[in-house]
């Protein structure tokens, strides 16, 4: 069965269309600028990328052009919708409604609209794209398939902020924890790596991009992880100042004059390491100026693998003991310098790196030498095959 992986934002949309017997990925792209101009980008496997400018006043006519893209006589890869058996959609926000993917229904979507609150830049967003493909392709199945799912298999006493427990009840404040088809991923391929069953081991994933996270995943379960009600809280990030003291705000807002949404603005958009620095988001960018004597850039990445570290150790600590340590992501999986300097601070568990194998970008591999009393490795994410095997599993 062939499964259509739909990443919908406000403005672009992220597709794959992934054979899911073979895990063969047939055809990706992306539609950006959606509302203004538009463009697709669109690749068929092992064929060029081709870029065209196209008018996309809205979602509807981005997923027009995918599949137009998708059963072109030339560049496409099916023959008609007909050879599509599912759409599998990324939806970020499930509330404590949903633990699982599940088939989108009427009644499904309703309760995804109930957590818009809980995520108004992102579900509004995943929404649009999932009627949009109800409008184009009326009869293809459809599921949701939930970042906040694999962690609601954490208890209570680590969900539960110290706020009166009326505003759990009320408002369901609590944390939720995200990218969560990406730690279900990397965690079961370690299980896979390691010869031990999924349900008989400790895995920390430290899932780290310009959005980062990291995750204590016990026995298949995911008992507890970095980001919270929201993805601002837990690791220093690109752009997002992850943990902080909340008395802070007070602060700034009579210091700096500024208003929630002022002060929301500068803890997700001009924080985290591209605050720190004063000169950018990219790991790339500070890695360079640092080697070049910048010391803010020096201190923007120590900061980062700190935190990781830090994380690593408490759920180490949350788990009594760990067996594999994970690097995923795009900075986990390409930075040698913010693993090595995380893998400093874990001597205590016995983690000895062997440094010719950490000199590796972008590849499964194996850090930990075979004196290595937890082991660790590099995982690529792969969030898309992730969607589909859940379609999979939910339409055959």
């Amino acid at each position: 069965m062939n499964v259509l992986v739909i990443n919908c934002g406000s403005s672009s949309l992220k597709f794959q269309l992934i054979n899911a017997e073979s895990e063969k990925v047939l055809a990706k792209g992306i539609c950006e600028r959606i509302g203004i101009d538009g463009s697709l980008t669109y690749q068929a496997a092992d064929g060029e990328k081709i870029k065209t400018a196209k008018a996309m006043p809205t979602h509807t006519e981005a997923i027009q052009y995918v599949i137009d893209a998708l059963t072109d006589t030339k560049t496409g890869v099916v023959k008609s919708l007909d050879e599509i058996g599912a759409v599998g959609h990324r939806l970020v926000h499930g509330g404590e409604k949903f633990a699982s993917s599940v088939i989108i229904t009427e009644e499904v979507k309703k309760a995804v609209e109930e957590c818009n609150d809980l995520a108004p830049l992102h579900n509004p967003a995943n929404l649009i794209g999932v009627n949009a493909c109800e409008e184009l392709m009326p009869g293809t199945t459809m599921v949701a398939v939930f970042d906040t799912a694999f962690h609601q298999t954490m208890p209570e006493k680590a969900y539960m902020y110290g706020l009166p427990y009326e505003y759990y009840e009320k408002y369901k404040v609590r944390r939720y924890g995200f990218h969560g088809t990406s730690h279900s991923f990397v965690s079961k391929r370690a299980a896979e790596i390691v010869g031990k069953p999924y349900d008989a081991t400790k895995t920390i994933v430290c899932h780290l991009g310009n959005g980062a996270s990291v995750c204590a995943v016990l026995n298949g379960k995911s008992v507890d992880t970095s980001m919270g009600m929201t993805p601002l809280e837990g690791l220093v990030m690109g752009t997002r100042s992850g943990d902080i003291d909340p008395a802070i705000l007070e602060f700034l807002a009579k210091k700096e004059n500024k208003d929630i949404e002022g002060l929301m603005k500068v803890l997700n958009k001009e924080s985290g390491v591209q605050g720190v620095s004063g000169l950018s988001s990219d790991f790339r960018d500070l890695t360079n100026a640092a080697a070049e004597g910048n010391n803010r850039a020096q201190i923007a990445l120590e900061v980062f693998s700190y935190r990781v570290a830090k994380y690593v150790g408490s759920y180490a600590a949350a788990m009594n003991g760990v067996d594999n340590i994970v690097f995923t992501a795009g900075i986990g999986e390409n930075d040698d310098k913010v693993r090595a300097e995380v893998c400093s601070y874990l001597g205590y568990l016995g983690i000895e790196i062997n440094e010719e194998a950490n000199n590796t970008r972008g590849k499964e591999i194996e850090l930990s030498t075979p004196d290595s009393k937890v082991r660790v490795f590099v995982i690529p994410t792969n969030e898309e095959l992730a969607i589909a095997r859940e379609t999979l599993a939910l339409v055959k």
